[in-house]
């Protein structure tokens, strides 16, 4: 009965928005109707953020949203018979179709996602067998070392955790490849890896061929390891001790869970982060989808695997032969193919690994293109929205996870629209100025609010809009590609451990500069067209406007593309132990400051160090967080900060021994607590005012930049390139 009362109390309510949308009203009952929204969605915020009252405010939204879509399908579209307008206008209709259908998923996917889950404990008499698999193709030896030293050092009984490192890069087929050079160094890598594994205690695994790349590499380690369950780590992905605490004691809820997926959490800077100077105090991109999407497929037993950071049973992989390997994003195609089988998922939203992200744009560009080319293969391969298996729910997730990578489709039209009336004068829409601005003003508004209200403390207003767009030039492509030839993408490891030591132009960014001109043009034509068509300049001011939101955005996307040199490759985090220095026989008392994956900031608590040269070799000890054999971490000073407490020491380690990559993890990876702290105070919401005010401050300063950069650096190529001119 209950049932029935539901049911019929949303039609009607249906019945009335259909009524409410389709009602023709006046341009100033529209724009009033919107204000009346905004200001209610804007008044719930505050009073009532939250369950049913978070949902009311989104579905006020939305019917602001159904009046423009309907606004845009009668009344904007010019003829059929008028080719030369009809072609691009439906070309844009199309897009904005995408924009609010995936806007509509996105609803589903997070209208009221998942509160964070209560951490079961693990029964520590009967824990399950864990192996940890460590995938690597061509990393180097000390960022493989940290990550197994630390994958060593969590909380587990120790007769019940292995560790493998899983190397693709020392295969038989590359060692004995025709190359002579290329197979020596894999000879080489084989060797350097083999005695760094018996140092740590690591069993070391590589195979014949390198087939099916990852994860054909993942199930060479399923096919020589037995633990009941499988933990993996990218190369980059140190854990903290608590990661196996926080998420093994799942699987014994439930015996059809196969994955526990957790953040990937990164202490570097993305591109856009690092040259726009944000990573400090904005959210990073990646936060949006861990910090609240995977929460919300959470909620309908979507999340999936993410390549990393997870947990997986090995009997559900069994039932599957493995890790996917048809597509180049395994982790998301095993998630399916068993979520498909009646396998169930969970997410736990704790930041317990540390990891790097790629440091120049080309690598960043590299990245997105294979999780772009990689979705498309799945969303042709397996067809999420009639997978058999799939609930309804987890079909309308898995689609609006691969369907966000059509994004550079709309993201190319909606740049380029505005210049088809403003160079061309083609008419692709039909309406006037009043009535363009007055729709469009009143849905790019409740669109803003809407946004804010289901990412707002992990995504500030057009930062999402910028990502995509700098992704856009280079995806279209990517993803155009795999459409054409679905199985044409191959594999290719992101770089880690990248460093930037000079300012310059990223060699991808010549096109930011061209696609910058040409809108600039776009404003040369507004005004042209004000001034030899007054008759119709509302229209020309408005799609104008349009061009210029446009022409900030490529701004900011030319400070993208001008790098910076990189200070410290990863951020350091508070970390208290005392200790001892060692310089040239000499030994003071200190206590550690902070700590990274590439170095420590220490106090010493004298001052008999304080004539010393920058560059000097020292040897420290300090208070270990686990049992490990008494040792002395060598370290190379960079920076020395005498005042009246001591002399602070920036330090860069230097370690030769597997030991020190032992207390190198203790130090820099022991406790979770500081990665969540540090997305706490990242996570402020900024409102639609403030943040998009923000937004054109930075655009601004970044447009400046990025021509600075590009015009500075062209007068500095031109004159080293031409040649002295002879004494007269």
């Amino acid at each position: 009965m209950r049932t029935t009362i539901y049911v019929i109390v949303w039609a009607v309510i249906a019945a009335l928005v259909v009524v409410l949308i389709t009602l023709p009203i006046s341009l100033q009952a529209h724009l009033i109707a919107g204000a009346i929204v905004v200001t209610a969605m804007i008044a719930l915020k505050f009073l009532r953020p939250d369950g049913v009252w978070r949902l009311i405010a989104l579905g006020l939204g939305t019917a602001i949203v159904l009046r423009y879509i309907y606004w845009r399908t009668t009344s904007t579209l010019p003829p059929a018979n008028q080719i030369e307008d009809f072609i691009p206008a439906m070309i844009l209709y199309l897009a904005e179709f995408y924009n609010i259908g995936m806007l509509f998923l996105s609803l589903f996917v997070v209208a009221l996602p998942l509160p964070p889950r209560k951490t079961p404990p693990v029964d520590l008499e009967n824990a399950p067998t864990v192996d940890v698999f460590v995938p690597t193709y061509n990393e180097e030896a000390d960022l493989l070392a940290t990550t197994l030293a630390a994958a060593l050092a969590m909380d587990y009984p120790a007769d019940r955790l292995k560790v493998f490192l899983l190397d693709d890069g020392g295969t038989d087929e590359k060692c004995n490849a025709d190359n002579f050079v290329a197979a020596n160094a894999a000879k080489e890598r084989r060797g350097t890896l083999q005695k760094l594994c018996e140092g740590l205690g690591v069993t070391y695994l590589t195979r014949e061929r390198n087939i099916s790349a990852k994860a054909g590499n993942l199930n060479n380690g399923i096919a020589h390891s037995e633990g009941e369950l499988i933990v993996v780590f990218d190369a980059d992905h140190a854990p903290a001790r608590s990661f196996l605490a926080e998420t093994v004691g799942f699987f014994g809820q439930d015996p059809k869970l196969f994955l526990v997926q957790t953040p990937h959490f990164f202490i570097n800077p993305d591109p856009l982060e690092r040259n726009l100077q944000t990573f400090k105090y904005m959210p990073s991109e990646n936060e949006m989808f861990y910090g609240i999407i995977q929460r919300g497929l959470d909620k309908w037993d979507a999340s999936f695997f993410c390549g990393s950071a997870a947990v997986l049973r090995r009997q559900a992989l069994k039932t599957t032969n493995g890790f996917a390997g048809r597509s180049i994003t395994e982790d998301a195609e095993t998630a399916i193919t068993l979520h498909a089988t009646g396998w169930h998922s969970v997410y736990v939203d704790k930041p317990l690994i540390a990891g790097l992200q790629p440091a120049t744009f080309a690598s960043f560009i590299g990245q997105r293109s294979r999780w772009a080319q990689g979705m498309m293969q799945i969303l042709i391969y397996h067809r999420p929205l009639f997978k058999t298996g799939l609930s309804l729910p987890q079909r309308l997730c898995y689609c609006s996870s691969a369907l966000f990578w059509l994004f550079p489709f709309a993201r190319w039209i909606f740049l380029i629209s505005p210049l088809f009336y403003l160079f061309f004068g083609l008419q692709i829409f039909t309406a006037s100025g009043a009535e363009f601005f007055a729709y469009i003003l009143s849905y790019m508004v409740v669109n803003l609010m809407m946004q804010n209200y289901l990412y707002g403390r992990y995504r500030w207003p057009w930062i999402s809009e910028l990502y995509e767009f700098i992704q856009s030039v280079y995806l279209l492509p990517a993803v155009v590609s795999v459409l054409i030839n679905p199985g044409k993408p191959t594999f290719k490891v992101t770089a880690k451990n990248e460093s930037l030591e000079t300012r310059r132009v990223s060699e991808l960014g010549l096109p930011f500069f061209i696609i910058f001109g040409v809108l600039a043009l776009g404003v040369v034509a507004t005004y042209w067209r004000i001034i030899t068509e007054p008759y119709n300049a509302d229209t020309t001011v408005v799609v104008g406007l349009w061009n210029l939101l446009n022409l900030l955005m490529a701004g900011c996307a030319l400070g993208v593309v001008s790098e910076r040199p990189e200070g410290r490759a990863a951020r350091r985090f508070a970390v208290r132990r005392r200790g001892e220095i060692t310089i040239d026989g000499q030994t003071a008392p200190i206590v550690t400051e902070n700590a990274s994956v590439d170095g420590v900031g220490i106090r010493v608590l004298s001052h008999v160090f304080d004539k010393l040269p920058v560059g000097s070799e020292a040897l420290i000890s300090f208070e270990t967080t686990i049992n490990m054999p008494a040792g002395t971490l060598p370290v190379r000073v960079m920076r020395l900060a005498p005042d009246d407490k001591g002399l602070l020491m920036g330090c860069r380690y230097a370690p030769s021994e597997a030991l020190h990559s032992r207390m190198i993890a203790d130090l820099a990876f022991s406790d979770a607590e500081r990665w969540t702290l540090f997305q706490k105070a990242r996570r402020q919401n900024m409102g639609v005012v403030y943040g998009t005010i923000r937004f054109l401050r930075i655009a601004i300063f970044q447009t400046s930049r990025g021509l600075s950069y590009f015009f500075g650096l062209y007068r500095l190529t031109r004159s080293s390139a031409t040649p002295a001119r002879p004494a007269e």
